[in-house]
């Protein structure tokens, strides 16, 4: 009976580890994929309008159908979306808007900055 339960227990304790790992990968996939989308939304509205493809949180909410939250994680670990911020009268902070600002060729790294 002991001998049953340990192996039981041992296959739990495995199948509790596989589990994690991969549930971590999804998660971490899940991220890269949207980082994705929104840069190739971003770089793809680089070229339309007068605006040089500047693109609030609100509108790509609307564009990617993303959470504001997932978008805002998006764009701090991308390497080529650059954050604008627009001021009121005041002087204080209005919106937050998203430019995508450098071409895949000219892909540069910031010096002491890890990446995962």
């Amino acid at each position: 009976m002991n001998d049953t339960l340990d192996l039981i227990a041992n296959a739990a304790s495995i199948l509790t580890a596989v589990v994690a790992v991969w549930a971590f990968g999804h998660y971490q996939l899940t991220r890269f994929c949207r980082r994705r989308r929104l840069e190739a939304y971003l770089k793809e509205e680089r070229g339309m309008g007068d605006d040089g493809g500047q693109r609030t949180v609100l509108h790509l909410v609307a564009q990617l159908g993303m959470p504001e939250a997932e978008i805002i994680d998006a764009a701090f670990r991308s390497k080529v979306v650059e954050r604008k911020v627009s001021r009121d009268e005041q002087g204080r902070a209005d919106r937050l808007f998203l430019v995508y600002k450098l071409d895949e060729g000219d892909h540069q790294e910031r010096p002491g900055r890890s990446r995962f």
